[in-house]
């Protein structure tokens, strides 16, 4: 998978061979095949990845924690967190999505499906029990910080000068002052 993320990040999806990665792994054929059953399929699994572990990670902190406020919180730093763990990953998905066959395309939007309505549920139950502004559109928020937080892969560099887990605490920090119920 390391191989085709290089390669796909360098030349495209419909630029690489399945003989350019397996080439450029030392392997066969028959070795990428008994993994994938076609470059389709590994254009999948890139996505679902990245996509799976920031889910994962939101199903935790919905279990975890009993305020909206800490859950969206954590998911919220679980998300960013993403961004330096898959960042490769995330590139070629966003560059070659438009790729990926119907059935993969199916099954990879009902898992950002569901993390888009953790996040818009814990919305609406911060609302519900006070912690969040009355005044907020639940589902134009979660929008927002999709919004927000999905544009960190253009820009995050591991190199940069803040760390991922500071760019996590500054996304908190912004979206949890706009949101949270002034206390009185």
């Amino acid at each position: 998978m390391d191989a085709a993320l290089h390669l796909f990040e360098k030349k495209g999806f419909h630029g690489v061979t399945v003989n350019e990665i397996v080439d450029s792994t030392g392997t066969s054929k028959g070795g990428f095949y008994h993994h994938f059953t076609s470059k389709d399929e590994l254009l999948f699994v890139i996505h679902d990845t990245f996509i799976t572990y920031v889910l994962e990670k939101a199903y935790i902190a919905k279990n975890t924690y009993d305020s909206p406020t800490k859950k969206l919180e954590q998911i919220i730093k679980n998300f960013v967190q993403v961004f330096d763990l898959y960042k490769p990953h995330i590139s070629v998905f966003y560059q070659e999505n438009v790729y990926l066959k119907a059935n993969y395309e199916e099954l990879i939007k009902k898992k950002r499906d569901q993390f888009k309505n953790i996040i818009i549920d814990t919305i609406r139950e911060g609302k519900d029990v006070n912690e969040f502004r009355e005044d907020l559109s639940a589902e134009i928020t979660g929008m927002a910080i999709l919004g927000m937080v999905n544009w960190t892969y253009k820009w995050y560099k591991k190199s940069g000068d803040k760390s991922i887990d500071e760019i996590g605490n500054i996304y908190v920090d912004l979206i949890m002052r706009s949101i949270l119920k002034e206390k009185m």
